[in-house]
């Protein structure tokens, strides 16, 4: 989608975890790996774009994890509990005035089949190992990928 805001866009970027790898995606227009994901629609909150992004970008069932997450019982239909990001970052975009607000989410998946929004997309799934020596991986996505594998370990989801 194009931008909604002319200075700020809300992104989910989604560091998905399959059997203790993590799927990493190689950005198309600004030549990084990271995870998949994209900007948050007005009609959508960011668990949703979370979910609809992966599915488009690469054709994964997922589900949100975060270890900072509680449910509270439903006792106003006014509230609902989001799966919070495990970071979030603001980023430049190009040279211009335009910035990426970013919420990062870990997620786990049970398939590791990927189906590519388009053919010419890359993606691969790192261990920890691999993710630590990946030079083509800068320190921060580094992180998060490390995070996301930490997150997963640690919940009942595996």
């Amino acid at each position: 989608m194009a931008h909604i805001h002319e200075l700020n866009d809300f992104i989910s970027t989604v560091f998905i975890v399959f059997q203790d790898k993590v799927l990493l995606r190689l950005h198309e227009k600004y030549n990084i790996w990271t995870g998949a994901g994209g900007h948050i629609e007005l009609d959508e909150d960011p668990n949703q774009a979370a979910i609809r992004e992966v599915k488009e970008e690469v054709g994964l069932d997922i589900e949100l994890v975060s270890d900072n997450f509680y449910t509270f019982p439903a006792y106003d239909h006014k509230y609902f509990d989001l799966v919070p990001p495990f970071a979030m970052n603001i980023h430049q975009i190009k040279d211009g005035p335009h910035h990426h607000i970013d919420l990062i989410f870990a997620a786990i998946t049970h398939s590791d089949k990927i189906v590519l929004e388009s053919p010419t997309d890359v993606v691969k799934w790192l261990s920890k190992g691999e993710i630590g020596s990946a030079d083509y991986l800068d320190l921060r996505r580094k992180q998060y990928a490390l995070q996301a594998l930490e997150i997963v370990s640690n919940s009942n989801l595996k």
